[in-house]
């Protein structure tokens, strides 16, 4: 069993920069594909990025990209979200999420992944 969990969520002034992590366990992080998504009250699961099994590639949402960066550290075997610039709109809760590594392809729908952390509260004050 794959278990996930994020930190790093809190209360940030806008403009303000914040890191997420997400700690992995069952498996190794270079042999998963992982991904961060959010998702506000009564709305969809929105994809933010994701980083193939050996960060070669990344993909960010277009309103993030620029401002948020995930990355990863297979030795800690912990995927990061650095965010920068942040918006009221960036308010969320943060989930991390893996799926079995595939030898090609890109993901950003949450129905694609096939574990799940808890979530991380990010709340971006005005």
């Amino acid at each position: 069993q794959v278990q996930l969990v994020e930190s790093g969520g809190g209360l940030v002034q806008a403009g303000g920069s914040l890191r997420l992590s997400c700690a992995a366990s069952g498996d190794t992080v270079s042999r998963l594909y992982m991904g961060w998504f959010r998702q506000d009250p009564g709305k969809e699961r929105e994809f933010v990025a994701t980083i193939n099994w050996n960060g070669a590639y990344t993909n960010h949402a277009e309103s993030v990209k620029g401002r948020f960066f995930i990355s990863k550290d297979n030795a800690k075997n912990t995927v990061y979200l650095q965010m920068h610039s942040l918006k009221f709109e960036d308010t969320a809760v943060y989930y991390c999420a893996a799926r079995r590594t595939t030898y090609s392809g890109t993901y950003n729908l949450p129905s694609q992944y096939d574990y799940w952390g808890q979530g991380t509260q990010v709340t971006v004050s005005s």
